[in-house]
């Protein structure tokens, strides 16, 4: 073996799992097909969801300073992710190649191998492990791992090359976007429809002014390049009335509507990740968040199996979590398609959306969907309100040192808390000391509101997300650490 996993594509999927992966001591090489980085930044900022991933592996100091804001949009309808408990914030204009710069260079710091310029030609999966042909610098070459995942994009080859089914509806229209300097522009936000189309001008740092057209009508167009920044202005001025001609275009894009999803998110030993197992409108930002998402469930999962420590049962819950999460993705990103890309007579549907959010319960469910923070997974059965959920930050006071709920996560190790200073619970956790750190410590201080009142004990995953907690969970906490962790040491299996 070359390496235990082999990741085609190194974008942001690609890049964080590769970071997952090394931090479980799992050997992986990284290719692709670019030589360097393109510096285009389809993604810009990050939901609240992604945050607190960057946050629980102590990433978040790397971006330096990042404005947050707690405003949104759904399909242009404004909403306040403020309504949610905790009052949480997403990050604005952090641009893509930004956060791909921090994930390349904190997987590369724990030891990833990423090699650029180096093309995914084809491969065999013969059951045992997946030869794979590689086109480098230096000519073709077969290398080989135990398992391969596809990050490379909604144009996958991997995807494509493995057979996967990819269901869905194509483009029906072609969008621009584009970054350009020296313009000097009113800012519009999504929502703001015009007669032909629909416009959108954010500020970005450096001078930058961020473009998206959209031209009713305007039929999708198989390009093998990206278009001519005459053609923008020409559809700016056509819908605007603004000639916009004289700006210097830094990068300039085009993207359509197509709605698409894979049926499976593995088969065999190839696993996709990202937007090679989901394309979709990029509404609310949510599409580069739901992939590091992807491969932070991934992550854990496939380092455990391919180390032995985990049946390959365990990889099965990669789908069986993340592919319902995909299929929401694509069911609101087209419906906040309709909303601000069609055209007045859609109007009376945005007005009743705009008084529903008005209400609490409904802002609220429209915020969770968009920031990823409504996201449970199906952990067993039991009363307790955190099961299956992301473990919200925790300050604790431990016999040492003060730490919290999110740095006790940075090793991407599972965490069993130890609330009440419990040691038959700890005792019966001990088989699995070496995957999960046993922590008994105190909360520093909880409101008779939070979910973590009265609780005795808390078992998280890797990805933060609650395995078992006490009281309330249905399962006995042996079988919940056998089941997302393996069998104790020493039992043989």
């Amino acid at each position: 073996m070359d390496a235990a996993v082999i990741i085609s594509g190194a974008g942001p999927a690609g890049l964080m799992l590769a970071g997952e992966l090394r931090l479980a001591g799992v050997e992986v090489i990284v290719l692709e097909r670019l030589a360097a980085r393109t510096g285009e930044s389809r993604g810009l900022g990050f939901t609240a969801r992604t945050m607190e991933v960057f946050d629980q592996r102590g990433l978040l100091p790397r971006f330096g300073e990042i404005e947050t804001s707690t405003q949104g949009h759904f399909g242009g309808v404004p909403i306040d992710f403020g309504v949610l408990e905790g009052a949480w914030q997403a990050a604005k204009t952090v641009p893509q190649s930004v956060t791909e710069t921090v994930l390349e260079e904190w997987a590369t710091e724990l030891g990833a191998d990423i090699r650029r310029g180096h093309e995914t030609l084809s491969f065999e999966d013969d059951g045992q492990g997946v030869d794979v042909v590689v086109r480098g610098p230096e000519g073709e070459h077969r290398l080989r791992a135990a398992y391969l995942v596809g990050c490379d994009g909604g144009r996958s080859t991997i995807r494509k090359a493995a057979g996967f089914d990819f269901p869905g509806t194509p483009s029906t229209m072609e969008m621009f976007l584009a970054d350009v300097r020296g313009l000097q522009l009113a800012p519009r936000m999504i929502g703001e429809t015009l007669p032909g189309g629909m416009v959108m001008v954010g500020p970005l740092p450096g001078g930058l002014t961020r473009l998206i057209v959209c031209e009713r009508g305007t039929p999708p167009r198989r390009r093998t390049a990206p278009p001519d920044y005459e053609e923008i202005a020409a559809a700016w001025k056509r819908l605007t009335g603004d000639d916009i001609a004289h700006g210097e275009p830094e990068w300039v894009s085009s993207f359509g509507n197509a709605t698409r999803q894979v049926t499976e998110y593995r088969r065999g030993r190839v696993v996709l990740a990202g937007d090679s197992a989901h394309i979709h409108l990029p509404a609310g930002g949510q599409g580069m968040n739901t992939s590091i998402q992807d491969s932070v469930n991934l992550g854990w999962k496939l380092a455990a199996v391919v180390a032995g420590r985990a049946p390959e049962a365990l990889l099965d819950t990669y789908h069986a979590e993340r592919h319902p999460v995909g299929e929401r993705l694509l069911m609101n990103t087209r419906a906040q398609g309709l909303l601000f890309l069609s055209g007045p007579e859609v109007q009376p549907l945005r007005d009743v959306l705009t008084e529903l959010v008005a209400h609490e319960e409904v802002g609220r469910h429209l915020a969770g969907m968009v920031s990823g923070l409504e996201i449970t997974y199906d952990v067993g059965s039991g009363r307790h309100p955190l099961l299956g959920r992301r473990m919200p930050h925790l300050e604790l006071v431990g016999e040492a040192r003060k730490t919290s709920s999110t740095e006790l996560l940075r090793a991407g190790r599972g965490v069993l808390l130890d609330l009440e200073d419990n040691a038959r619970l700890r005792d019966r956790a001990a088989g699995w000391s070496d995957r999960v750190d046993i922590v008994t410590a105190l909360p520093h201080a909880l409101s008779a509101r939070s979910p973590l009142h009265s609780t005795a004990a808390a078992l998280l995953r890797p990805d933060g997300h609650v395995a078992w907690a006490a009281p309330g969970a249905h399962h006995d906490l042996p079988m919940a650490l056998e089941r997302w962790f393996g069998p104790p040491r020493g039992s043989g299996a």
